[in-house]
């Protein structure tokens, strides 16, 4: 058999880098429940009809076909399946399925594969994991809800001291469409889509764009530029927005509920993640009714959004309830392939094992085994060496692992049990019913390197 290549697009880790997504996930999963969020898993494919019924990437969905179906088999979207390409459009299914049997508001965390068929490149794959966190309420949400599922992501992310800083930007469509109804706009939505892209294209071509394509005239462009520009840590963009000479309710509305999020989540964070309101975004995406965010990474613009979601008042309708929520996703594999794989972070080890424990001669291994069992039973991973080779021998092996300590076991004459740090080379007596690694070596820490060139 030939060398197997990898396929693109879906990311196989090595055991030190798996360790890291692990830990990462561990902690997440821990700040969402101690905000009393529960775990869903979903199945991870939908009806195709359920899967499109945006519209928005039809193209992206990894269809699902047996092998040896009968091509006569009459195939469309009712019958066909897809691979989920996010985790929202399964949880309105699932909300609706389960709606009797949920307590609302319904407070759900989930973490897990996604796929998506889309042309591979850094930060973008084929095969990913995603963290999201909803709250979805029967009829109607309170807005509390919008600053509190801020509050959660950026007290999670701001837990991760290995991590370049981030950047969460919050909009609010509300804001938004405030403010261009205030300066006698008629389609807003065509407004929001032209500035959207205001970042990649540029304030020539927006401004070109909303006149030529839009209608708008000389002074709305000029104020819809002037407004995307506004960018603030704190409240003190809404004097920037009153000063520009705009009023609307719905504007009033949506500056209040900014400052309530921004102020919310920059409560909570201590430096690792900065909360600003940035008013040149408005999230592609139809559904997203008031609080949006977006965030980036200082270093990593280029991969786009790492961490993006917002409030949609319609999630999921069975024609007489409507069920609205505000939830926001993290892109574990778009935040952590690219540090992972460029080297900026990696586990202080390959292997969870904090103990090796030696071996005398075979004959002696069962009482290695009971040995490794007892630090096992006290939460200390230990592994008994693979073979009874010279110390040395087995010193090198766990070397070469990262073990940080090598367990020598007593005599049986009545000698005392040994443990040597091999990295500085000390080794002091131990007993197996009290000694305990220094907490950073129990388990691999995840550690900040220099980018590899």
């Amino acid at each position: 058999m030939s060398r197997p290549t990898p396929l693109s697009g879906f990311p196989e880790l090595l055991p030190a880098q798996r360790l890291v997504e692990q830990q990462v996930i561990d902690r997440l999963r821990q700040t969402f429940e101690l905000h009393g969020f529960a775990p869903v898993e979903t199945r991870a494919a939908e009806p195709l009809e359920q899967l499109l019924r945006k519209g928005e990437i039809d193209n992206e969905v990894y269809v699902l076909r047996r092998l040896h179906a009968d091509p006569a088999e009459r195939v469309d979207e009712a019958s066909t399946l897809g691979l989920h390409y996010d985790l929202t459009v399964p949880f309105a299914r699932y909300v609706l399925e389960n709606a009797g049997r949920l307590d609302f508001p319904f407070r759900r965390y989930q973490i897990q594969k996604v796929w998506r068929g889309e042309r591979p490149q850094e930060g973008r794959y084929r095969e990913f994991t995603q963290a999201d966190i909803d709250i979805v309420a029967r009829d109607g949400l309170p807005f509390h809800h919008d600053v509190e599922v801020a509050r959660v992501m950026s007290e999670g992310l701001d837990a991760f001291a290995f991590l370049p800083p981030l950047r969460m930007q919050v909009n609010n469509r509300r804001l938004i469409e405030g403010f261009y109804r205030g300066i006698g706009v008629t389609d807003p939505t065509a407004v929001m889509r032209v500035v959207d892209k205001l970042d990649k294209v540029g304030a020539g071509v927006t401004a070109a764009t909303l006149r030529d394509e839009v209608g708008l005239d000389h002074t709305q462009v000029d104020k819809c530029l002037a407004f995307a520009a506004v960018r603030t840590a704190d409240s003190s963009f809404v004097d920037r927005v009153r000063a520009l000479g705009v009023r609307d309710p719905l504007l009033e509305q949506g500056l209040a509920e900014l400052v309530a999020v921004v102020d919310g989540a920059a409560a909570v964070v201590t430096g690792r993640v900065q909360v600003e309101a940035d008013l040149s975004f408005t999230r592609g995406l139809d559904y997203y009714t008031g609080t949006v965010f977006e965030t980036r990474m200082a270093g990593f613009e280029g991969l786009g959004s790492v961490c993006s979601g917002g409030r949609y008042d319609a999630l999921a309708s069975d024609g007489r309830t409507t069920y609205p929520g505000v939830g926001i996703s993290l892109g574990v594999s778009r935040l952590l392939l690219p540090l992972l794989g460029r080297g900026v972070i990696t586990a202080s080890r390959a292997v969870p094992s904090a103990v090796l424990v030696a071996l005398v001669d075979e004959e002696s291994r069962a009482g290695s085994d009971d040995l490794a069992q007892s630090l096992r039973a006290r939460g200390i991973a230990t592994e008994v060496a693979a073979s009874a080779q010279k110390y040395g021998r087995q010193i090198r092996y766990a070397e070469r692992r990262g073990i940080p300590y090598v367990w020598f076991p007593a005599a049986e004459d009545g000698g005392r049990h040994e443990v040597k740090d091999i990295r500085s080379g000390e080794q002091v007596d131990a007993d197996p019913a009290t000694w305990t690694p220094p907490l950073e070596d129990l388990h691999p820490q995840v550690i900040s390197k220099e980018p590899s060139q």
